[in-house]
């Protein structure tokens, strides 16, 4: 194999009209987290993604111990403790028995010390549907003043959607739709889990897939997938192989075209995800609720690499900052009761 490609900074930068769309979306995150708990109907403010939680539980990262030596300098120990969220994609919590299959599986790293290491925000489906910075900005922006201001921004909304039509329809795109929707009513677990988009590792630059081991897809089948799981980790544990692929070059394993799948870059195990039987923290725990996932909290060496990527920089510290500032409001009030 070639050698991989060196991080580049570049792959990062904005333009000045991206900057100025990026300003008028972190309004709209602002004021959607403001009025999230009206939105969801519930008792404290919800982030802008990925809004319902599932579960939340403790976990470990054991690494493979036949690793290739250019990769131990990043994964000097034999394990490392892991916090991991289960949760929706969608913006507003729908107390529906079965919810569209658009799951995520967080992941937060820590060292010996407690510090942390590296955030991964994983979802079960591979892809992204938009390229341009410019046009995912302008449909973010028109998504959150629809659950603000309903159907007034109706319009809006649909023009920006249709402008997403054309990345949509590759041939990556529509066979990983298609396994999807062919799985959407499979357990929770038994999916496999990506990055969307690049991470550093050291120098070079890498895609994350978590790879289930023997979970039963027809689990929970009659439940909810918050009583699903939380029968599940009553009596079972869990564990999934870690997988990376690395950029070898761009035509191949495009660091800025999130529709299409990254070929002729072989997967390389890394190690394994362990939850033990019984791990699972309350969700509604307010520290579990506070909790940040935020990727570029990471250590430098493990940052999130891309255009698309950048931005979630930005709406994660917009987001977590708005919603932890009026969860700490709500908290004291209940505590003044």
């Amino acid at each position: 194999m070639p050698n991989p490609l060196p991080y580049n900074k570049k792959f990062d930068e904005l333009n000045e009209k991206e900057k100025e769309l990026l300003e008028i979306n972190k309004k709209t995150i602002a004021d959607f987290v403001e009025q999230s708990p009206t939105i969801s109907d519930v008792n404290y403010a919800t982030r802008n993604a990925h809004a319902k939680t599932y579960a939340v539980a403790k976990g470990i990262f054991r690494v493979d111990p036949n690793i290739s030596e250019p990769l131990q300098p990043f994964f000097d120990k034999e394990k490392f403790d892991l916090i991991i969220r289960f949760s929706n994609a969608q913006l507003k919590i729908q107390n529906s028995k079965k919810d569209i299959p658009a799951y995520g599986f967080a992941v937060q790293i820590k060292d010996e010390n407690g510090g942390l290491l590296a955030n991964y925000p994983l979802v079960n489906f591979p892809l992204f549907p938009v390229n341009s910075v410019s046009t995912f900005l302008k449909l973010f922006t028109a998504i959150n003043q629809f659950y603000i201001k309903k159907w007034s921004s109706l319009f809006s909304l649909a023009g920006q959607m249709i402008k997403v039509i054309p990345s949509v329809l590759t041939g990556s795109f529509i066979r990983n739709t298609l396994k999807l929707i062919s799985k959407r009513k499979d357990f929770i677990l038994s999916f496999d889990y990506h990055s969307v988009g690049a991470y550093r590792l050291g120098d070079h630059m890498m895609k994350i897939k978590l790879k289930p081991r023997s979970v039963d897809k027809n689990t929970g089948k009659k439940q909810n997938i918050q009583n699903a799981l939380k029968d599940y980790f009553q009596t079972h544990d869990f564990s999934a192989d870690v997988l990376i692929q690395l950029c070898y070059d761009l035509e191949n394993q495009p660091i800025n075209k999130l529709n299409v799948e990254w070929k002729n870059s072989p997967f390389i195990k890394i190690g394994e995800i362990k939850i033990d039987q019984g791990a699972l923290l309350d969700p509604r725990d307010c520290n579990n609720e506070l909790l940040s996932f935020n990727p570029f909290e990471s250590k430098s060496i493990f940052q999130p690499v891309g255009k698309i990527q950048k931005l979630r920089d930005e709406a994660y510290k917009v987001s977590v900052q708005t919603r932890r500032k009026i969860n700490k409001l709500l908290h004291g009030k209940k505590t003044e009761l």
